[in-house]
């Protein structure tokens, strides 16, 4: 189980990078559209990353009870 502080920092990260590949994927899908297979691979790779931190919201309500953990990833 992660502490409060662990789900602080790691939800930072996830923001950071989910914002990052949104920049990247724009470019990539822009480019060479999202049915190429790089662009369609940015897409399915934003997509993971949505379900990541929606998974991680729900560990993190589950872990910190009472928190208010839900603005932790989103």
């Amino acid at each position: 189980m992660l502490t409060i502080d662990e789900h602080v920092e790691l939800g930072e990260e996830l923001k950071r990078t989910t914002a990052r590949l949104r920049q990247l994927c724009g470019l990539v899908v822009s480019e060479y559209g999202p049915q190429s297979v790089a662009g369609f691979g940015f897409l399915r790779a934003m997509d993971a990353m949505d379900r990541l931190r929606a998974d991680m919201e729900g560990q993190a309500a589950q872990d910190l009870q009472g928190y208010g953990a839900k603005k932790l990833y989103s």
